[in-house]
């Protein structure tokens, strides 16, 4: 991964919050966040969603790794058929879910990613990896061409799922590319302050209860039974409450 693009952004929004990059292999990498090594992090799907989130982010082009003087280098594309009689390096770390890998078997399997690259560059076979790791192992003596009919490499950003915290929140907008005022890409203060003055709003504007009235509303009901709310003064009265007649 490349993220000083993401790593700029966090920056220009939290600055008094420092971000800290690990680097870990492909393989290593879900065992780290499980053990809180880091906060978030880029993997490779699958993973354990028992106790890891992830957001698919996007899935890499497979590549097939070969000498420059190899026949493969003089094609664009190949497929898997066209390596059918190669021996194909599967290293341990392999980051890619295959079925069954193309090719021959080697008499071993490399131990790392690194290591099969060495043999590939020895001329002791041929390397299908995801492109970034291709670029990540480049030797001037080797080269690499997109292959067909093989599985593709989906990268994620996953984190500990009892661990989603605002600032891992913030860092999840930044990746996907949310704004500064998206809602779910503010700064937790900034997060706060809208909702206080949302709070403020609905009390502000909050209806009159029942019963009550507001100023110069005239009373309801029929029959001017309402609660009178003129100056002048009431019509006497008799023990029955109707007004007396004048002799």
């Amino acid at each position: 991964m490349t993220p000083s693009k993401w790593v700029r952004i966090w920056n220009e929004r939290l600055p008094d919050v420092p971000l800290e990059l690990v680097q870990a292999p492909a393989a290593d990498a879900e065992a780290l966040l499980k053990e809180r090594g880091a906060d978030a992090g880029f993997v490779r799907l699958p993973v354990d969603r028992t106790e890891l989130s992830a957001i698919p982010l996007y899935t890499e082009t497979t590549v097939v790794v070969v000498p420059k003087d190899h026949v493969v280098a003089a094609a664009d594309e190949v497929t898997v058929e066209d390596i059918a009689e190669e021996i194909v390096l599967h290293p341990l770390d392999d980051t890619l879910d295959w079925d069954g890998p193309p090719g021959l078997p080697a008499f071993e399997r490399p131990a790392t990613t690194a290591d099969a690259i060495e043999l590939v560059a020895a001329g002791i076979g041929l390397l299908v990896v995801p492109q970034s790791l291709a670029r990540l192992h480049h030797r001037k003596d080797l080269t690499y061409r997109t292959i067909t009919g093989t599985p593709q490499s989906q990268v994620a950003l996953s984190w500990p799922e009892d661990a989603t915290t605002d600032l891992v929140e913030d860092f999840i907008g930044i990746v996907r590319g949310r704004t500064v005022n998206s809602s779910r890409g503010r700064k937790p203060d900034e997060k706060a302050a809208k909702a206080a003055k949302a709070a403020q709003g609905t009390k502000a504007g909050r209806p009159a209860k029942q019963g009550q009235q507001r100023q110069g509303q005239k009373p309801q009901g029929s029959g001017g039974r309402g609660r009178r709310t003129g100056g002048g003064p009431a019509p006497k009265t008799g023990r029955t409450g109707k007004p007396r007649r004048r002799s």
